[in-house]
This record gives C-alpha cells, structure tokens and sequence, in this order.
C-alpha cells in the first residue's frame, strides 16, 4: 500500500516533545515508529527530532504528588512548549494527562492499548500476589490509588513513598530498602523489564489507573496539517475506551487526593466500564460497573461515575487538595 502524501513535510522538523525519563523517551520513540509507519518519508535523518523536557514532576522527586500539584506537574512544562510553538506535539502516557486540557490543545490520537494492570516486584521471587507479602511488609509506591487498595487489602502492610523513574525504583528493592513496590505492566514491557516482575496482579486486586496503558498524542487544534497526521495512527477503540475513562474521572475529580479507579473495555460492540473510589485509608471501597451499547459509551462512563457518587456520599470527596 502505497502512504499517503501530506504537506505536513514541507516542515523542516517534527518536533516531538516528551517528558525526560528514560520510559518517556522510549514512549516518544514508540509514537515515532508509528508515524513513520503511515508515511516512510518521516524516517528520513533529521526530519522528526525528539525534545526531552524537565517537568516539575519530575524535578520535584520528594513529597506526595497529590499535595504538591496532582496529574498537572507530568505535564505543564510540555504543553507550554506546545503553545509557544516550541514544539510541533507532545507523547504522553494519558492517565498522566488531567481531564481539562488548555484552551487550544487537543489529543488528537491515542495509540493502541499496552497491557493495563500493575504489576509487583520483589526480591522474594515467591511474592506474586498482594495476599503472598509478609506480614508488617515495607512497601514504596507515590501512587495514591495503589497505597488506598494496598491499605483495604492488606492493613497490616507498611507504606512509604517511593517517588523516581521505574530503574530508581526498582535498584531501591533491590537493594532491600523495601520488600515491594508495584509497577505498570506497560511500563516495564516498553522498557524491556518484564523480567523484573515477581507478579501480575488482576484487576479483582488492583483496579488500574485512568488511562493507564495508553499514549496519548496531543498537538495544538489550529495546526490542522499536523493534526491530519497525528489522526492517522489514532486507534479508534483505545481512543474511545480512554476518553470514556476520562469522562468518568471527569465527573469524580472533586478532590485530586481520592484515589480512583476506572477502566473500559470494548468487545465487538458491547462497552465495559468499572469504576473504583476508595478512601486514601483503604476504610471503605466501593466498586460500580456498568454494560451497554458503544455508542452509548460516554453516558455508560458518566452513569458509573454518579452511581460512585451517590452510593460514597458527599463526605467521600470533601478533602482538600
């Protein structure tokens, strides 16, 4: 099949910008791949330039993310670029991406889908479940929502924040600093890590993150060219599972420390969405899950969101960020 010619290729560079981890270069490199792959001329040298840029989560590597700024940190720093013309578009893992983007800015494309569970590492290659950890473990994990279920399933657990890229978190297990830390499958897998796993937990043990597997292109709405090509790598049932996941968040995202839960799912035309809120103490868990037609996607997403609502009452969600 022959690609298709645009005109984006008069632009001396594509300019990619993605946050500086070693997993977000690899991400950026991904969303590369697969826009060569619908028009060759891309992989020509020097056409399409990769940017790293520091954000402020990055920088900021002590301190619990939800009191110092939320999903906003992974983010700011490259949709500013992105704005300024710094930059042509932006990869992003999308459960990093908060539910209101800046005036201007659209995701245009979501890839397809890597694996969404967390996994779990350990030294103790015996510990595949959250039900194997010993009793009184130390487990590092910055992730809220990991922490909140960790705590309902297992109160007797430790926790501390680890905070770092997958490779720092990992060499801290390894060198026995904790028994334990959870990762996502899809992480692990575009780095080459999945040897690294002791464990895959089951979305009955840990329901994922919002978006968690997808990545996310996003460019600015009145470059239509670029846009026009960007479309062309969306894959349509991710890009539909994910912005129903971020409508549902949407609805919830009355407080950035409630850990939540959501994942959607489409098989043929029948859409699957379950939903998880849960105190940041692991007290009190409540799931909802809902089935319909997929067409009716972002209503199915919302409804799951109110029944959340309603069933956690109005205390559920009165903390402050």
């Amino acid at each position: 099949m022959v690609a298709k010619r645009y005109s984006y290729i008069m632009i001396k560079k594509l300019r990619i910008a993605t946050r500086s981890s070693p997993l977000a270069i690899a991400q950026a490199q991904i969303a590369r791949d697969a826009l060569i792959s619908v028009d060759t001329r891309l992989a020509e040298p020097g056409l399409i330039d990769i940017i790293p840029i520091q954000t402020t989560g990055h920088k900021m590597q002590r301190g619990s993310l939800t009191k110092i700024g939320g999903k906003g940190l992974f983010t700011k720093e490259i949709e500013d670029a992105l704005l300024e013309d710094r930059v042509d578009i932006a990869v992003h893992s999308m459960k990093d991406m908060p539910t209101a983007l800046p005036p201007g800015l659209r995701v245009v494309a979501v890839l397809p889908r890597e694996d969404t569970r967390d996994a779990l590492i350990s030294n103790n290659k015996k510990i595949k479940s959250i039900e194997d950890l010993p009793s009184g473990a130390c487990v590092g994990t910055a992730s809220l929502r990991r922490s909140a279920i960790l705590k309902n399933k297992r109160p007797d657990i430790k926790i501390t924040n680890l905070r770092g890229n997958i490779q720092t978190r990992l060499k801290k297990v390894e060198a026995g600093d904790f028994d334990a830390t959870f990762l996502a499958v899809a992480g692990l897998k575009r780095l080459g890590l999945l040897e690294k796993m002791t464990g895959i937990l089951d979305f009955k043990e840990m329901l994922p993150a919002v978006g968690q597997g997808a990545l996310g292109i996003e460019c600015r709405k009145s470059n239509s060219k670029i846009c026009e090509l960007i479309d062309r790598v969306n894959h349509k049932e991710t890009y539909a599972c994910v912005q129903a996941e971020r409508a549902f968040l949407a609805v919830l995202d009355g407080s950035c420390r409630t850990p939540i839960g959501g994942l959607a799912t489409l098989d043929g035309s029948i859409f699957t969405i379950t939903g998880l809120v849960i105190r940041p103490d692991g007290s009190e868990a409540i799931y909802r899950k809902r089935q319909g037609d997929f067409g009716n996607s972002m209503e199915i997403a919302r409804a799951v969101a109110a029944d959340l609502k309603s069933a956690a009452g109005p205390g559920f969600f009165k903390e402050d960020c």
